[in-house]
């Protein structure tokens, strides 16, 4: 089972992991500054006392033949030992590493001076290990003169890293008791935010939950985030789309039940006639026979009817030749228009529209069948199909006598047909909905010639498919 993600979580984490990241990069950034900054203060004290042995030095003798000579008390480097815990070395020796005074164990200096020295001195600082601890060293060339010659002397100071270490490690709790700090305090304000941020889509769903059941009105939330509004909108339309579709089931549920029970009960009253041997075989059974005829043809057009909704639910339709399907279903009806001696004619232009082939199909079956069925014998029946800008105009004209104002206002609706004994009045109303369906509309015209009706036209119009 998928587990479902949490919006407010992934808010938090999606905010609070980069900024705890940045905030550690941050700490140590910050650290190993303030640590440079450390060690360049203690690397000068190192100097200064290097400088402060360095005034000690005397020379006789000049260059290869120098003798240095100090005399370097124990308060010259007490100093500068800023606690009990580290402890300072010094070794004074020639330039060519003869111990001139100091400690012999410190080992001599063999680096050399970097072209852009960090002071305004020739000295190289460099990390060693003394008598088993590690030490920092500052190794000062200092040139000797004096009245009775001129040498070089190095003079090396080492100092151990306990005070370095002890200040390093301060400045670290430091660091990280103002980044700790400075996170939670980001991390309440995330939270308050995301909070607040979330808070229309608790009340939301708060709202949808207290609703009654099979309330599918539109959602009001005019305050809601501009966020919001899209998902909003999108519900509505799917609430929309299912009241039209519940309601669409109810009315088909109500009129099955309606239209289906008169023919049963007819069925019934013949069958039991017959078997009381009320009328001849032949003819109970060519009654029987007539009233399942019409109800198998009214459930048909009542599934028809429910499957225009069904294909409405399905979103995009396909592009379907207009054209080709009205040929089609017009020389299916062909045995129709020949026994009631029709003079038939069909024009069309290719017409491409975006519907369901079955869709179509229905529509022109139904409009056709309902001009054959109307027409009187030996008069003319004429479909044109013809594109008038952006929309395909279908006219099937017949020579009929024609319907009332009043009544071409209710033929569409469901079971209003003109005479109850010729049909169920489904067929005009499955039209409709197909024609709603596919974006277009249609009507039912009289020809007239004065007063006179010359005859029916049915239109229909509908959108022509886009490249």
């Amino acid at each position: 089972m998928t587990r479902q993600q949490s919006l407010r979580r992934q808010l938090l984490l999606g905010i609070l992991l980069p900024t705890l990241l940045f905030v550690g990069l941050n700490t140590y950034s910050l650290y190993h500054q303030a640590l440079g900054a450390l060690n360049t203060a203690y690397d000068r004290t190192l100097l200064a006392s290097a400088k402060t042995i360095s005034e000690q030095i005397d020379v006789r003798g000049y260059d290869d033949q120098a003798q240095l000579r100090v005399t370097v008390p124990y308060a010259a480097l007490e100093a500068f030992e800023a606690d009990n815990q580290s402890r300072m070395y010094y070794r004074v020796s020639s330039l060519r590493g003869d111990l001139i005074s100091g400690f012999d164990e410190l080992p001599a200096w063999q680096g050399r001076i970097a072209q852009r020295p960090p002071y305004a001195a020739l000295v190289d600082f460099y990390n060693a290990s003394f008598r088993g601890r590690p030490v920092r060293v500052a190794a000062l060339l200092q040139p000797v003169a004096s009245s009775d010659g001129r040498g070089m002397a190095v003079v090396q100071v080492a100092e151990t890293l306990e005070l370095r270490h002890a200040a390093a490690l301060q400045i670290l709790r430091d660091t990280l008791a103002r980044q700790a700090l400075l996170l939670a305090l980001i991390a309440a304000i995330v939270v308050l935010v995301v909070q607040r941020a979330t808070r229309p889509v608790r009340q939301l769903s708060s709202a949808l939950q207290e609703r009654a059941e099979g309330d599918l009105s539109p959602i009001t939330a005019p305050t809601a985030p501009r966020e919001l509004q899209p998902l909003i909108a999108a519900t509505n339309a799917v609430m929309q789309r299912l009241s039209r579709l519940l309601a669409h089931q109810k009315r088909f549920v109500r009129d099955a039940s309606h239209q289906l029970r008169t023919p049963l009960a007819v069925l019934k009253t013949q069958v039991q006639s017959a078997l009381r041997g009320d009328l001849p075989p032949d003819q109970a059974l060519h009654e029987i026979g007539d009233t399942v005829e019409r109800a198998t043809q009214l459930a048909n057009q009542m599934l028809a009817l429910a499957k225009v909704e069904q294909l409405r639910q399905q979103g995009a339709l396909p592009v379907t030749r207009l054209d080709a399907v009205l040929r089609e279903v017009a020389l299916d009806l062909s045995p129709l228009i020949a026994q009631g001696d029709l003079d038939f004619g069909i024009d069309t232009q290719p017409a491409a529209i975006r519907a369901h082939d079955w869709m179509l199909r229905e529509l022109c079956r139904n409009l056709l069948h309902n001009a054959i069925r109307h027409a009187p014998p030996a008069t003319e029946l004429s479909v044109t199909l013809h594109a008038d800008g952006g929309e395909v105009v279908l006219t099937i004209a017949d020579a009929g006598p024609g319907i009332d104002d009043e009544l071409a206002t209710r033929l569409f609706e469901p079971f209003s047909a003109g005479d109850v004994r010729k049909g169920s009045g489904l067929g005009l109303a499955i039209c409709q909905e197909i024609v709603q369906a596919l974006g277009g509309s249609i009507a039912l015209t009289n020809r007239r010639q004065g007063a006179r009706a010359l005859g029916l036209d049915a239109v229909v119009r509908l959108p022509l498919a886009q490249p």
